[in-house]
């Protein structure tokens, strides 16, 4: 939850996290089970119930991939709403990529020069590309760890032919997918958790530094890595330095996913950005306050009118 006011920067007032693990349970037809839903809705009435104890203004409510892909879209989106009044939006992969990518530009400044910005999501993996403050270039790949662990590696732990497959499968798909893509003097920037954990994992500070300490994924850390996780059955993987417990069993996926981005952009390494979509959508919002949005997210928001400054929420 955040303060946004025009002129000054978005100010965190309370965070709220219900884990939903929506890509790991999806079904072999796409579709989200009943099960999951059930924990998307108890995710969304937490933030409502949060909101309204904050005296919240807007409340965003957006879902990506696991959602927007899901043959069973409407009957989630319908389920959350009479459970919790709150209609879901969907993003697409590329508003989803253009917003990471202006959360990106925003923490690092213009002094950055062009970026290139990616983030692993339980479902895709969004690239973005560009020296302004909207990318030329914005990808959304079927590349997310959560569905890559459901879909390629079973077994706990996983074989080492499944691991030797979902790495040709990952590295081939964005062979293909970044064709031309070749960013040469920008600074690459990693958003996600699973980024910000893998950095972790490899060396980078702990979280109690705080979020103006510089951070990196280095490539050959990572990759130094992935044998370890693939070896590590997911309760040991959850004592790893970084690695949280509902993320543990697709870490492997996100490392092996990090690294063959790093490798095919060739990225020797990767900064870590705090800001990703939620903050994209918090920036969004208060361009919108100026007068200047660059994306019409308005079927997103659920609006209380008050007086400003906003105290929004975004809940995914």
């Amino acid at each position: 939850m955040v303060d946004i006011d025009p002129g000054d920067a978005p100010r965190t007032v309370a965070t709220v996290k219900h884990p939903t693990r929506l890509a790991e349970a999806i079904d072999r037809d796409g579709a989200v089970p009943p099960e999951a839903i059930g924990r998307l809705v108890r995710a969304v009435a937490s933030s409502v119930h949060a909101a309204t104890a904050h005296d919240i203004d807007e409340l965003i409510a957006f879902a990506t991939s696991a959602v927007r892909d899901a043959p069973n879209r409407e009957q989630i989106v319908a389920r959350v709403a009479a459970a919790t009044g709150l209609r879901l939006g969907s993003l697409t992969g590329t508003d989803e990529a253009r917003l990471v990518f202006a959360a990106a530009r925003a923490w690092h400044g213009w002094s950055a020069g062009p970026l290139l910005v990616a983030d692993i999501g339980g479902g895709s993996l969004e690239i973005a590309h560009g020296s302004g403050d909207i990318p030329e270039t914005a990808l959304s790949l079927p590349l997310g760890a959560g569905r890559l662990t459901r879909e390629h590696l079973p077994g706990d732990p996983p074989s080492r032919k499944h691991v030797r497959r979902l790495q040709r499968h990952v590295h081939e798909h964005l062979r293909d997918a970044t064709t031309g893509l070749r960013p040469a003097n920008a600074l690459a920037v990693g958003t996600s958790r699973t980024f910000t954990q893998l950095a972790r994992l490899t060396g980078a500070p702990r979280r109690k530094a705080g979020p103006y300490v510089k951070r990196e994924l280095k490539r050959k850390r990572l990759r130094a890595q992935i044998p370890v996780l693939a070896a590590t059955p997911t309760a040991e993987r959850a004592e790893l330095p970084g690695v949280s417990r509902p993320r543990a069993r697709q870490i492997l996926a996100g490392a092996i996913t990090a690294e063959a981005v790093m490798t095919v952009l060739d990225l020797p390494r990767i900064r870590i950005c705090p800001w990703a979509v939620r903050e994209g959508i918090v920036l969004h919002r208060l361009q919108a306050l100026r007068g200047a949005p660059d994306l019409d997210l308005t079927h997103l928001t659920w609006t209380n009118p008050r007086a400003r400054p906003l105290r929004i929420v975004p809940a995914l």
